[in-house]
C-alpha cells in the first residue's frame, strides 16, 4: 500500500482503468491547500490490493493526462473555497 497515511478519504478521486489521481485537501494556518498523488493500482498473487508510484512506458501519457485534469480540479476546487469563504465574510 501506499506509504502514506490519510485519516480522511480524497476530496476527489480521478480513474483511467487501474491508474489514479488523488486530490488531497489539507489544512494549514495560512488555509486550504491541495495536494495531488498520483498511482496505479495492482494485486499481488495473492489477490491482495497495492498502490505503486511507478508506471510503465505505455502508461506514461495516461498519466500525464490525469496530472493534467488533476490541476484543473484543484483550480476548480480553490475557486470554490474562495467563493465559500466570501460568502461566509458576507461579500
Amino acid at each position: 500500500m501506499s506509504s502514506t497515511n490519510h485519516t480522511t478519504p480524497p476530496a476527489q478521486t480521478l480513474r483511467d482503468g487501474a491508474l489514479f489521481a488523488k486530490i488531497w485537501r489539507n489544512s494549514s494556518e495560512k488555509g486550504a491547500f491541495y495536494s495531488v498523488q498520483l498511482g496505479r493500482t495492482y494485486s499481488d498473487d495473492q489477490g491482495n490490493p497495492h498502490e505503486s508510484g511507478s508506471f510503465s512506458n505505455s502508461e506514461l501519457l495516461r498519466i500525464a493526462r490525469l496530472a493534467q485534469i488533476a490541476y484543473d480540479e484543484v483550480l476548480l476546487h480553490r475557486e470554490e473555497d474562495k467563493q465559500i469563504a466570501a460568502e461566509a465574510n458576507g461579500s
